[in-house]
């Protein structure tokens, strides 16, 4: 891979508790390992050469102080249950970005919309399951919905299918 390309690829900056802070390109991340602002923890992409020197280019960095970050609670959107479920219909199964969103006890019968009662459905599953509870329509749900843990970090879901080295950095 040409010096142009690897340079815009993307790292995984961690705090330095280890936990996610965001994303930057390879050029920002060599710049701050050379100025003493953090360390690289994974680089198994290659080198990329200057007029005097080589880097490795590094794939994971950890910043040598700590970020501190307020806490937000995640808003209840479309999105972030999309997110949330991986783009993944919780009935069937199947990845697609073509999702709906479900109640899982129908807001008819008294179901809220909460964390915990939405889920990301296909087209198919949610015309399926209709104004009704899973139990009455036959279907079950893969994973129980819960509120998402981490209040803050998002990481693209197709960087994280590419760059399997990030997983063990990563909380469920």
């Amino acid at each position: 891979m040409p010096d142009s390309e690897a340079v815009n690829l993307p790292v995984l900056v961690l705090n330095q508790s280890y936990e996610p802070l965001n994303l930057c390109r390879v050029r920002r991340a060599i710049i701050l390992t050379v100025y003493g602002k953090a360390e690289v923890l994974e680089n198994s992409r290659g080198e990329i050469h200057s007029a005097r020197q080589v880097f490795q280019v590094p794939s994971v960095i950890r910043l040598a102080y700590f970020v501190k970050r307020p806490y937000h609670e995640r808003k209840l959107t479309k999105v972030e249950v999309f997110i949330r479920d991986e783009y993944t219909c919780q009935y069937c199964g199947k990845q697609t970005r073509e999702l709906t969103l479900d109640h899982v006890i129908p807001r008819q019968h008294g179901g809220g919309h909460i964390w915990e009662n939405v889920v990301s459905a296909c087209k198919g599953c949610n015309r399926r399951k209709g104004g009704r509870t899973p139990e009455e329509a036959g279907m079950k749900l893969l994973r129980a919905p819960r509120t998402p843990r981490h209040g803050g970090f998002y990481i693209p879901y197709h960087y994280l299918n590419s760059h399997s080295e990030w997983q063990k950095y990563i909380p469920e």
